[in-house]
């Protein structure tokens, strides 16, 4: 063995121990070799009683020890008693267990296998040769040395050095070490810095102000394997989505004993999945999608500022019981989706920056590696680890708990090189001149390709505030490949124009028209997220104009105009039941409201139109096809009145035009008056000479309204109007908004019980 062998050890430089430490057979006899600095004695005990222990010999000054067993041909299981100045300690040996990757069998720049990282790369609990531990395994190509080190070794550098691969992923097997072990990568940079780094794949991580990574074992079992089958079958284009969206450490909190009126303690994973699951499914909402339930240090990132893109924040609990949570939405009917950020991340020295002393997952360049605005660092989209390590990240929370998509947050810091740039030596332009992030384009590609192929049926909602073309075009056609796009543009102009006084209104009515030009341009969703209620935005209904019941009204209309709106469906919590405070992400929601009766009817508004909405496909089917909605009057602005019609497809599948299609199927009328004024006598062209039953009327008493409306139904008239051959004479209540199908032989969804 050559003595420089022993000096890199000794010296923390070595990048393969294995080579040196362990069994090995030389000269004809098994010699084994361990490395303990602090070691007075270490005494080799094998488990074979046939075999005597043997006292080790220091060959080394570092601390490197051996002892030869003459007359055995091949190693052995065996045991380190190791004597101290801090006491004695027995142990299996890391260096007597073969590599858990081999040389050449795994890169994190692959493809296919490579973008499931976490099936190679993290901790991983298992057998080797009959023994119980964990592999450990890290990528830092540019670090001299990496050990991992945890409660099982206190926290010492020397004891577990990992071997290096030529793709630089460092591994080790640690004997004895089980789930719950909390673990950090010591890593000696080219520089000779040492830091203290947690594990970029770690699926579980202690709860802050601490930052260690957790080894933790998946034991759950799923049981949703039919929502799994009916999800790959499904389209979700056509399928009704209105969201729920929670930020969980705040939905609702429980009292600790004899702590009065504080902010109270988290709800569990578990906890939630009885409480918010059922309060969800109550409202009649087909999804809930939670801010980011990966792991962050600060709670006032609400989770956006990710250093565990593979671990459940252990606020809640661990990562079983999160899986817990998922399927039991499964169970009840209730789609998953999380708020996913691949954007930026943050410079805690613990995490991912400057990883082994050099940028790794963040660009060189600080033009294209840090966005300032937020003070954190930017994914180096153009590396192939990179775009790797991320999709993993994506595939991961879809393999490994089932979620059913994905909201992809800030897109458009994604793509343009000047985003925030208040400068122009700020940002670099791409090869061709341009300020398109060309490599976050590829990323974002292969993201939407690999989740559609291995997850049918899943959805990847874009975050993109810009008019970026083609985000919800196929990647084979040119575009990103996203399944939906949060419609910035319809939220700003709507809340703009709710939250005028109602005599303004006149003026402004092209707010609430305008979107219907681009509608149809992008798969969209309409989002009132959380980015709405912050910040001094405040809540919904304190946007709204007028006296308090003037405000109740104006947001009941706005809700009933948002799911009449071609597009899908997303509110943040506590504007169900109509917060006046701003989110606050330390305080559980002011639910003491529900006892008052205008919050309740804005509650069970929202739950009537959730069952209005998820009965007629009208409103949900041809949310992406001008063939599914037209106007019957967008210019009435002198009254602040918008009425038109949504179509469901035709019995045989087919997007016909209006003329042909107005005699078939379910449609649905809607009307809305936008001022406190009612319009008796209004006329309004239907296309179907029949009767019309008023289904849902948001100023209904049950809604905390003023009761005016039609008596339930309306009939036609043979007097045209709109275009239409025939209209209607409808009362229109203030500050409302009216849903009226055509009568047929089946009855309406039952609203306002």
């Amino acid at each position: 063995m050559d003595a420089t062998d022993f000096d890199r050890i000794a010296a923390g430089e070595s990048t393969d121990p294995h080579r040196s430490l362990g069994p090995h057979r030389e000269d004809g006899r098994l010699v084994v070799r361990a490395f303990r600095p602090e070691a007075l004695s270490i005494v080799v005990r094998p488990d074979d009683p046939n075999l005597k222990p043997r006292v080790m010999t220091r060959v080394h000054p570092g601390g490197i020890f051996q002892v030869a067993f003459e007359g055995v041909e091949g190693p052995f299981p065996y045991r380190l008693e190791v004597r101290s100045s801090r006491g004695a300690t027995s142990g299996r040996d890391a260096y007597a267990f073969p590599a858990s990757l081999e040389e050449g069998e795994f890169d994190p720049a692959g493809e296919g296998a490579e973008r499931e990282l976490w099936r190679r790369l993290g901790a991983h609990v298992g057998e080797v040769q009959g023994v119980l531990g964990t592999a450990f395994a890290v990528w830092a190509p540019a670090a001299r040395r990496v050990s991992v080190v945890g409660d099982f070794n206190r926290w010492d550098g020397k004891r577990h050095a990992m071997r290096r691969t030529k793709a630089g992923v460092w591994e080790i097997f640690v004997p004895d070490v089980r789930a719950g072990a909390t673990y950090k990568y010591e890593i000696k940079t080219a520089s000779g810095l040492v830091l203290m780094k947690s594990d970029p794949l770690a699926f579980s991580a202690e709860l802050r102000p601490s930052h260690a990574s957790k080894v933790a074992a998946r034991s759950f079992v799923f049981t949703d394997g039919d929502w799994l089958a009916a999800r790959r079958e499904a389209d979700p284009h056509v399928r009704p989505m209105s969201i729920y969206e929670v930020h969980l450490g705040s939905w609702r909190r429980k009292r600790a004993p004899g702590k009065g009126d504080g902010p109270g303690t988290w709800l569990s994973y578990r906890e939630l999945a009885d409480e918010l699951v059922e309060y969800v499914v109550s409202l009649g909402f087909t999804h809930v999608e939670l801010l980011p339930v990966m792991e962050h240090p600060f709670d006032g990132s609400w989770g956006y500022q990710v250093t565990g893109y593979f671990a459940a924040t252990s606020r809640f609990g661990d990562p079983d019981d999160f899986r817990y949570l998922v399927d039991r939405c499964h169970a009840r009917g209730l789609g998953v989706l999380l708020d996913w950020p691949p954007a930026h991340f943050p410079k805690d020295a613990f995490a991912l920056g400057r990883f082994d002393g050099e940028p790794l997952y963040e660009h060189a360049d600080p033009r294209r590696g840090e966005h300032r605005e937020w003070r954190t660092f930017v994914f180096d989209y153009g590396k192939k680890e990179v775009r790797n390590f991320l999709i993993a990240s994506a595939l991961y929370w879809l393999e490994e708990f089932h979620v059913d998509g994905l909201r992809v947050d800030a897109v458009a810091s994604m793509l343009y090189l000047d985003y925030g740039a208040k400068h122009p030596d700020e940002w670099e332009p791409n090869e061709f001149g341009g300020r398109e992030n060309l490599d976050a384009v590829t990323f974002l590609r292969e993201l939407s390709d690999a989740v559609h192929r291995d997850f049918p049926g899943a959805v990847l909602c874009a975050e993109e505030s810009t008019t970026w073309p083609g985000v919800t075009r196929p990647t084979y056609v040119g575009g990103l490949g996203f399944d939906f796009k949060w419609n910035m543009g319809w939220m700003h102009d709507t809340l703009d124009y709710f939250a005028l006084d109602p005599i303004f209104r006149a003026f402004h009515h092209t707010k609430i028209t305008f979107g219907l030009m681009y509608a149809f341009s992008e798969r969209f969703l309409l989002p009132l997220s959380h980015d709405e209620v912050v910040h001094l935005k405040r809540a919904l209904l304190s946007k709204m104009p007028g006296d308090r019941w003037k405000q109740h009204a104006n947001l009941r209309a706005l809700y009933a105009m948002m799911w009449a709106h071609p597009g899908k469906k997303l509110v943040f919590m506590g504007g169900e039941f109509g917060q006046w405070g701003e989110w606050n992400h330390d305080r559980a929601l002011d639910w003491e409201l529900l006892g008052e009766e205008d919050h309740a009817g804005l509650s069970r508004l929202l739950r009537d139109l959730n069952g209005v909405y998820r009965k007629y496909e009208a409103l949900w089917e041809l949310d992406e096809s001008p063939a599914g909605f037209t106007w019957i009057d967008a210019n009435d602005a002198i009254q602040s009145v918008a009425s038109f019609v949504r179509f469901p497809r035709q019995p045989d599948g087919s997007e016909e035009p209006c003329p042909k299609r107005i005699q078939k199927g379910i449609f649905v009328v809607f009307i809305g008056n936008f001022t406190p004024l009612p319009r008796h006598g209004h006329r309004v062209g239907v296309p179907r000479r029949c009767r019309y039953l008023e289904v849902l009327n948001t100023d209904a008493r049950v809604y905390g309204g003023s009761g005016v409306g039609n008596l339930g139904s309306v009939d036609c008239e043979d007097v045209p109007s709109h275009g239409f051959e025939q209209s209607i004479v409808l009362t229109l209540p203030p500050l409302s908004g009216l849903f009226l199908v055509p009568e047929l032989e089946e009855d309406p969804v039952e609203v306002g019980a």
